[in-house]
């Protein structure tokens, strides 16, 4: 039986995580969890799952989560750590022979570094890790002879692909993109966006943070970097297409012609259960695609002129250093802005662009140089933010 650990339970891809436990009980125990603050989700996953340890957020919390088990009066009471010791205790428990790497942030970054370097096989959702700290995350990952399996859809489904053909045997790979709720929307109906019209995305169903970045189309940015990192692939051979429909999640294009795609309904279930149960392949629980609501396979360029991050991204990747793990802070500070009405829509790609202007070129050499890069990015994004708040208030 594979024990696991995940980093981030009660967010969406954990409670995903721990129902593909649920379907597959006698493949799949649970020996640590950590999560941040939703402790009523979270007293019932440790009911549920039983697992030796678990962390939070802070000390109040923790007390807060014993108070609730002991309320419930466990057969078996977890061990309970805080903060970013907490994390990495879970990232690194040594029974845990897999960690499923989906806390939102940077705060995930140091646990999941430390579960690679420790050799433990890592499911990876938390895209901070690789964008932030790509290079430095990726040696280690050599050094300690660990594959990232990709949680995320697209990645999932390109790892999936690549399986038919050797690395020197691939063209380009092909991310696909939803195109997002402004997919056909004007230049001036985007600048006006309020966040509950940026928030209805069409085909899934996400956190706050990342079905904004879906609409601005930093999340293909982010993708387009770790697909990088993960398969080794220079930024020209990795290219972006609009498909509407999100039924083809990538595509992998050989130097033959050849061009393999992986389809799967818009279930996160399906790639999580891959990357648990890799390299086999379990009966699925219940999920499949419609064949009977396939009707048509749409594709369409991307639009630099609505989705300017998807440009700012590859600029970042280009540069390296600093830059894209500034490029993950602005977005994230310009987001939350924009969520909290502080800030237009158009401003996200503006702060991230002032940002970037003003980052230094700095060689990442360990993960205290991506945690001071990502701080000093955030005090400059909220510069940035106040600036262009206050000129969008003049106009």
């Amino acid at each position: 039986m594979k024990q696991i650990a995940i980093l981030g339970s009660t967010g969406s891809i954990g409670r995903q995580t721990l129902a593909v436990v649920d379907a597959l009980p006698e493949r799949f125990g649970v020996v640590a969890l950590a999560a941040g603050h939703n402790m009523e989700e979270l007293a019932q996953q440790v009911s549920r799952h039983h697992p030796e340890l678990v962390s939070v957020a802070s000390a109040a919390l923790a007390s807060e989560l014993a108070e609730r088990l002991r309320a419930e009066r466990l057969a078996k009471f977890p061990e309970i750590q805080h903060g970013a010791a907490g994390l990495t205790a879970v990232a690194t428990h040594p029974d845990a022979t897999m960690v499923v790497s989906a806390a939102v942030g940077v705060v995930g970054l140091e646990a999941t570094y430390a579960a690679v370097k420790t050799g433990k096989q890592v499911a990876l959702s938390n895209k901070e890790v690789l964008v932030a700290a790509g290079e430095i995350v990726m040696a280690a990952a050599r050094e300690a002879n660990v594959e990232l399996l990709p949680v995320d859809s697209e990645h999932n489904a390109i790892h999936q692909c690549l399986r038919a053909g050797r690395h020197t045997e691939v063209k380009r790979l092909v991310l696909t993109a939803s195109g997002g709720p402004f997919r056909k929307a004007s230049l001036r109906e985007m600048a006006s966006a309020t966040p509950e019209q940026a928030l209805a995305h069409p085909n899934w169903r996400m956190g706050r943070r990342i079905t904004i970045d879906s609409a601005t189309l930093v999340n293909k940015g982010f993708e387009v970097i770790e697909a990088h990192w993960l398969f080794d692939m220079r930024p020209d051979q990795i290219e972006v297409v609009v498909h509407p429909q999100s039924t083809i999640h990538s595509l992998v294009e050989f130097v033959d012609g050849s061009i393999l795609a992986q389809l799967g309904p818009t279930d996160m279930r399906m790639p999580i259960q891959y990357a648990l149960t890799y390299p086999e392949r379990a009966a699925s629980n219940g999920i499949a695609l419609d064949w009977s609501k396939l009707r048509r396979l749409d594709f369409e360029r991307v639009s630099s002129r609505r989705f300017p991050c998807l440009r700012l991204a590859r600029e970042a990747l280009r540069k390296k250093g600093a830059y894209p793990c500034a490029f993950n802070a602005a977005d994230e500070v310009a987001v939350e802005a924009f969520l909290d009405r502080r800030l237009p829509f158009a401003g996200i790609a503006e702060v991230i662009e002032r940002v970037l202007g003003r980052t230094p070129r700095i060689k990442m050499g360990a993960i205290s140089d991506v945690l001071a890069a990502d701080s000093e990015a955030r005090r400059v994004a909220l510069e940035e933010v106040e600036r262009v708040a206050r000129r969008a208030a003049a106009v």
